[in-house]
């Protein structure tokens, strides 16, 4: 054993040595690539318009600036609305703002319902709802919180919620009057929740064991007693 492994070391280093022939030149060819180098020469050429509103911009601001101060007219509206369907990107950096949202709700709710369902996309789109959930209640509130539930598919949370609202408001309100015409409001509402199918039994129990009681309370008033005959056709 010990001559055969002396025998392969040995061939170490004196194995036979291959013949490898150096590799010829390829002789170009006229349809071959050619190999450029060209000289660049940069040139730095300015975006003027970076950082520049359009004037439908800055005509957007100027009006969602005023809706937030009164109501629109009309032709203001329509005005906006087109400047948002020409550019709907135009929507997200006109100055609408989840702070700002209750100010344009009171002032013009035709154009906060129609700038919350352009904002659908937002990521901010919680803090939003979350304005309108907490804002005071009213007519207006309902009027947009009413289109919207008919119009895309709001959170569940969120309606439990702003019901949740409207009912504590009734209850806390001192004035018999303002309580008895904002009880008929809500009621009105959340017939109109259960007939577009928004609220239904299997999705809203708690909820509805809620308004059932609200009906109750306010029992003498006679949209409240309507709307607890409404909610029995549901179980």
């Amino acid at each position: 054993e010990g001559g055969v492994g002396e025998r392969v070391f040995s061939m170490v280093g004196f194995e036979p040595r291959v013949c490898r022939p150096v590799p010829g030149l390829l002789e170009p060819s006229e349809n071959e690539v050619f190999w450029w180098n060209p000289e660049l020469q940069h040139q730095i050429i300015w975006d003027r318009s970076m950082c520049c509103e359009n004037e439908g911009g800055l005509e957007a601001r100027e009006l969602v600036q005023q809706s937030h101060k009164g109501a629109l007219p009309q032709a203001q509206i329509d005005r906006l609305l087109a400047l948002f369907d020409k550019d709907p990107k135009l929507v997200f950096h006109c100055g609408f703002s989840p702070q700002k949202l209750p100010d344009l709700v009171e002032s013009t709710p035709v154009l906060a319902i129609e700038a919350l369902l352009r904002l659908m996309p937002s990521s901010n789109m919680s803090l939003y709802l979350d304005a309108l959930v907490n804002m005071p209640m009213s007519l207006h509130s309902m009027e947009v919180v009413n289109r919207l539930t008919t119009t895309v598919d709001l959170p569940t949370d969120f309606i439990h919620l702003y019901i949740s609202n409207c009912i504590t408001s009734c209850e806390v309100i001192k004035d018999k009057y303002m309580q008895n015409r904002l009880v008929r409001l809500v009621c009105v509402f959340l017939q109109s929740l259960i007939r577009n199918k928004i609220i239904n039994a299997r999705l809203h129990r708690d909820l509805l064991i809620e308004v059932q009681a609200f009906c109750i309370e306010f029992s003498r008033i006679r949209e409240a007693a309507g709307l607890f005959r409404l909610l029995k056709t549901l179980e």
